[in-house]
């Protein structure tokens, strides 16, 4: 009976072979995500939905008529520079800072309109074309306001040049005022110089 036993043991042995451990592949636990009462262990996942973007209420748009280029008038814009660039010089392209309150005329003037349309004619203007437009006889000063950044030439949709002018005057403005009547050549001029009044033609 023994020696059948181990003659049985013998053959089992030769057939499956010495018990060599092999490497057992084990999965990987499912990470859990652990709560607290105060905060999350895994930082949360990032949404694809984006903020909407904030509404910046405007009161107006300014238009530069010589090409149709607008940007919008709010408490906030435009910027310096983009309002410069609005009033640049039509012929050498070039543009100066304009005096701050020419943007603060426009937003009291545009405040209690909806989104008004403000039309510009002029506003910085180089030497050179302010003798340009001088030796063509147009009505233009040598030592024009314009050339400094302190003046613009503008209308309000909706407004005549006098009702403009007169809105302005109400507003308390203390620089140069002048308003133009013509069909053809309808603004009106305000500038942070001398405080003067006339009416052009």
């Amino acid at each position: 009976m023994r020696f059948s036993s181990a003659i049985h043991s013998i053959l089992l042995g030769t057939l499956l072979g010495p018990l060599t451990p092999f490497p057992i592949a084990i999965e990987p636990p499912t990470p859990v995500l652990i709560r607290s009462a105060s905060r999350k262990i895994f930082a949360p996942i990032a949404s694809d939905a984006t903020e909407p973007a904030q509404v910046i209420p405007t009161s107006a748009t300014l238009v530069r008529l010589h090409d149709q280029q607008i940007i919008v008038l709010s408490d906030t814009e435009p910027s310096p520079e983009r309002f410069a660039n609005l009033l640049r010089d039509r012929v050498t392209g070039d543009s100066v800072i304009m005096a701050p309150e020419l943007l603060e005329l426009l937003r009291k003037v545009t405040a209690d309109t909806h989104e008004a349309r403000v039309e510009f004619i002029s506003g910085y203007r180089s030497w050179k074309l302010n003798e340009m437009l001088r030796k063509k006889g147009r009505n233009v000063a040598s030592h024009s306001q314009h050339s400094l950044g302190k003046a613009m030439d503008f209308r309000l949709e909706g407004l005549s040049s006098k009702q403009l002018a007169e809105k302005i005057e109400k507003i308390g403005w203390r620089g140069g005022l002048a308003h133009y009547p013509s069909d053809t050549d309808r603004f009106v001029h305000a500038d942070v110089g001398p405080h003067r009044r006339w009416r052009g033609r």
